[in-house]
């Protein structure tokens, strides 16, 4: 079941023409050769008719049934096509393409991580934040260095955001290492401050030892593949898999960290 909410299904049944019935202007042979080709489905078996036999209720019984991945892998196809398709677009029409792959690069990098991180650049008035996840999204099937890169500023401006919120001062070059660890322990997140009486008392203070590594360990992986260095001139750089894993790790990893500054503020 994809994470597509009602606002993201609104924008892409105006873009994908879906208000007759139809998609774009697919038959039913070439929308079922069409998806068959990108995600190696077959879009007219039963499974997707639970809504009726037109190929856009097809296609939405499809973002029901099917994950994140399969979703955003036929939506980036299908704004690949108009665009290959119907050239003379004006630029209402192009901002909607560009709105539809958002949509999709959202569901490949995972979904709703990035909806919490949204949600928490939002709140905190944090435009340079929102532009870091803009470009993660962007970047993580396409250019998977400029995700890992990003994954890895994205802990960085976290933590100086969290910081800067709670008065504190940090040198201006302080490393990710550095912010990291300041950051767990102004939050009462570092081992020492979990009681050992407390329940499962060993396995939250291994938890918490894990986290304080995230950020060294996307640093390293920026170092070694990420943008910011220059690159060995036969070096092949990792895939978007990998890209995944460091976006994944970050995003986790911001999120948890703001909503427990928001909880502790709030109490």
């Amino acid at each position: 079941m994809s994470s597509l909410n009602m606002r993201e299904k609104r924008v892409l049944e105006e873009f994908l023409q879906m208000e007759s019935g139809y998609v774009l202007n697919f038959s039913d042979r070439t929308f079922g050769d069409f998806v068959h080709e990108v995600v190696d489905i077959e879009i007219h078996s039963g499974t997707y008719t639970i809504h009726g036999t037109s190929k856009a209720k097809k296609l939405r019984a499809f973002w029901e049934i099917e994950s994140d991945y399969l979703v955003g892998r036929l939506l980036k196809a299908l704004v690949e096509y108009v665009e290959d398709t119907y050239r003379n677009t004006n630029d209402a029409e192009k901002k909607l393409a560009h709105r539809c792959r958002e949509i999709a690069s959202r569901l490949l990098a995972g979904g709703p991580s990035f909806q919490d991180l949204r949600q928490q650049a939002r709140s905190l008035d944090a435009n340079h934040l929102a532009e870091q996840i803009r470009r993660m999204e962007d970047s993580v099937e396409n250019d998977p260095r400029l995700a890992i890169g990003t994954a890895k500023e994205l802990v960085e401006t976290c933590c100086k955001t969290i910081l800067a919120e709670r008065g504190m001062e940090l040198p201006r070059k302080a490393d990710i290492p550095t912010l990291t660890k300041t950051t767990l322990k102004e939050l009462n997140l570092v081992p020492e401050d979990v009681p050992k009486a407390a329940r499962g008392a060993d396995v939250i203070k291994r938890l918490l030892s894990n986290l304080a590594t995230i950020g060294n360990g996307l640093a390293e992986l920026r170092s070694l593949y990420g943008t910011g260095h220059g690159q060995h001139g036969s070096s092949s750089g990792l895939t978007a898999r990998h890209a995944k894993l460091a976006v994944g790790a970050a995003s986790t990893l911001a999120v948890f960290l703001f909503e427990t500054h928001q909880q502790s503020k709030a109490s």
